[in-house]
């Protein structure tokens, strides 16, 4: 054995992986102590050289299966959420004071559900025109964000909805949207004459801040 092999062998040595085990507690340790979901990439950059995060994050969901914390897989991140069926002892920490109007949450849902979306395109399934503060108000909320442009005139933007709405309404991926079925029985749609034409009043509606954006 040459002394060039040598060197090779004690460097790759040095850089050797941890156990398995040892793997999913870093995983573990990572998770716990970020705020946001984290990405395998993420995991990967942390971790030590030949490490294997998404194998570490098999195994660790499988491990807190049943407890009162769980592994779920958030877009492309991971984080550690609150078993499903004991939301309600949260109930009291989280207070809602203020609601969409019907008009975000409309809009909101046609971005989730046809998305990469224009603006043009959810004003044609709406029927009405989108006020530019519904829009920005969606973006500062972080539940939509800005796309691809559209490969046509005027190159239009796109919508589409992020990662921390996947995350506030405990989806993995937009796939897992509910139906129309359990939306109608959420109380979620309705039936309801069409959409009248916008009047001029309607075109002041930027005027009048994000006031109209909420219901009280």
């Amino acid at each position: 054995m040459t002394d060039e092999t040598e060197t090779e062998d004690e460097a790759q040595s040095l850089f050797e992986a941890p156990p398995m085990g040892e793997q999913e507690r870093m995983v573990e340790a990572v998770l716990f102590a970020s705020a946001e979901p984290v990405t395998v990439a993420e995991l990967t950059a942390r971790m030590p050289h030949g490490s294997e995060p998404a194998e570490a994050l098999v195994h660790l969901r499988k491990r807190y299966e049943g407890r009162g914390v769980t592994l779920v897989r958030v877009g492309d991140a991971w984080a550690f959420r609150t078993a499903p069926d004991l939301g309600y002892l949260m109930h009291k920490e989280s207070v809602e004071t203020r609601k969409l109007s019907r008009a975000a949450i409309e809009t909101l849902a046609i971005i989730a559900y046809h998305q990469p979306v224009t603006r043009a395109e959810i004003e044609e399934i709406r029927g009405v025109s989108v006020s530019r503060g519904t829009i920005d108000l969606l973006i500062e909320l972080e539940w939509i964000r800005f796309g691809r442009r559209r490969m046509s005139p005027g190159r239009p933007v796109t919508f589409v909805v992020t990662q921390g709405f996947l995350d506030h309404f405990g989806l993995e991926s937009a796939r897992d949207l509910p139906g129309l079925k359990e939306l109608r029985a959420a109380g979620l749609l309705e039936s309801r004459p069409p959409p009248v034409e916008p009047s001029e009043d309607d075109e002041d509606e930027d005027d009048e801040g994000q006031s109209e954006l909420f219901e009280e």
